[in-house]
């Protein structure tokens, strides 16, 4: 299973990153929105250091045209960028012309498992679910994941699921047991992955014991 870290903080991709645990980006216009910097050097500065995994970059455009257009300006920032294109109708024929055109796209804001059907046979190399979304309307998020994973596999689609708006650990330990291809994760909830208070405590009794220990 992959692991995307959704955030456009640098420090955050940097961190992650040195785990050696991430195997993309995710960002979203109120991500990146929230660094409150010039767009292009915050992208810039995110490319610097992942240079050689997939970045997604979202349109905001809402017609085909406009998605299109933009697309092919955010492919230029570098090899490695993935435009992520909004699930509607729109949607879908920009997802088609970008495919014809060698461009990689994420379609995002996907909420039901036919949606995700429309963009694979679109032809999107990601596919976006957002789980938090739904459990907030008090709907199972990981059904969807279930329900989409098995159509893929049904058909042998070559589009990626990934599992986005993620919560807490136990959405990743759920994606994971389903199959899903990726998880999208908030850098606090990477750092939550890696904690566990018997951990904590075998580290704290090892060095206790090793203070006891006479030395030379």
């Amino acid at each position: 299973m992959k692991f995307f870290i959704d955030t456009a903080n640098p420090d955050e991709i940097r961190k992650g990153y040195e785990m050696g645990v991430i195997d993309g980006v995710t960002t979203n216009p109120s991500l990146i929105a929230k660094e409150k910097r010039d767009f292009d050097s915050l992208i810039k500065e995110i490319c610097g250091i992942i240079h050689d995994l997939p970045i997604s970059l979202e349109v905001v455009g809402s017609k085909a045209e406009e998605m299109i257009q933009e697309a092919q300006t955010l492919s230029r920032l570098g090899d490695n960028i993935v435009v992520k294109i909004p699930m509607t109708t729109e949607g879908l024929k920009a997802i088609k012309a970008l495919v014809s055109r060698g461009i990689k796209t994420n379609t995002t804001l996907v909420f039901s498992p036919t949606q995700a059907l429309l963009a694979a046979k679109a032809g999107s190399t990601y596919i976006s679910p957002f789980i938090g979304r739904l459990d907030d309307i008090s709907q199972t998020g990981m059904e969807l994941i279930e329900q989409i994973v098995t159509i893929f596999n049904n058909y042998d689609f070559e589009s990626e699921v990934i599992v986005a708006s993620i919560r807490h650990p136990i959405h990743v330990l759920e994606a994971a047991l389903i199959g899903a291809d990726i998880a999208t994760i908030p850098y606090k909830v990477i750092e939550q992955l890696s904690k566990h208070p018997l951990t904590d405590i075998g580290i704290e009794k090892f060095l206790e014991d090793w203070k006891k220990i006479p030395k030379n």
